[in-house]
């Protein structure tokens, strides 16, 4: 991964528009932003270099395939999914970073990408943890506190979640501040 003040992030989505929007955004705060208008153009402009890939969801050759195919390829980058679907209890299992909503506002967009780039440079059962927090708080998001209840897959998320965070070697004042910004973020309050 290039030094966290200079990511290299690849925007995904078919529609063109949306691409360029979020790329010229992006192109703001980081000098290498690339873009793929669809599925295959990602998986083609994929290679070592990317660091974070913000991943439409729904798409004709999907980002969930994408997504998959990035991880069976062995890529050391971190995945946002974008995208206007309403996350179900499927999310649980997929191997992705983050999961932002559309509309995204700019800062959502650059504090996202900046946690990623810092989530990185953590050991694995600390990305993880923030793996499994995103997931939760887009549920959390999205569903009712019974339906949460009623799903084993929610139930599992949160067991893991807790193991982890025991597991963590961190001070538990930045502990919590890391949480709540990370949190605030994928609940759309940033």
């Amino acid at each position: 991964m290039d030094s966290p003040q200079d990511p290299t992030v690849l925007v995904v989505d078919d529609e063109p528009e949306v691409t360029d929007a979020y790329a010229l955004r992006l192109r703001q705060r980081y000098d290498d932003v690339r873009t793929a208008y669809g599925g295959e153009e990602a998986l083609a402009a994929m290679d070592d270099t990317v660091d974070v890939v913000l991943l439409d969801r729904r798409m004709p050759f999907s980002g969930d395939k994408v997504l998959t195919e990035i991880r069976d390829r062995g890529y050391d980058c971190q995945v946002i999914m974008v995208t206007a679907v309403n996350p179900g209890f499927d999310i649980v299992d997929m191997p992705f970073d983050d999961y932002l909503c559309k509309p995204i506002d700019k800062s959502d967009m650059f504090a996202a990408v900046d946690q990623q780039v810092e989530a990185a440079s953590y050991d694995d059962p600390l990305s993880e943890f923030f793996s499994l927090t995103a997931k939760l708080a887009v549920l959390e998001t999205e569903h009712t506190p019974e339906q949460l209840e009623e799903s084993s897959e929610y139930v599992r998320m949160q067991r893991r979640a807790a193991k982890l965070r025991e597991g963590l070697d961190v001070p538990r004042e930045n502990f919590e501040e890391m949480v709540e910004t990370f949190t605030t973020i994928n609940r759309g309050e940033g």
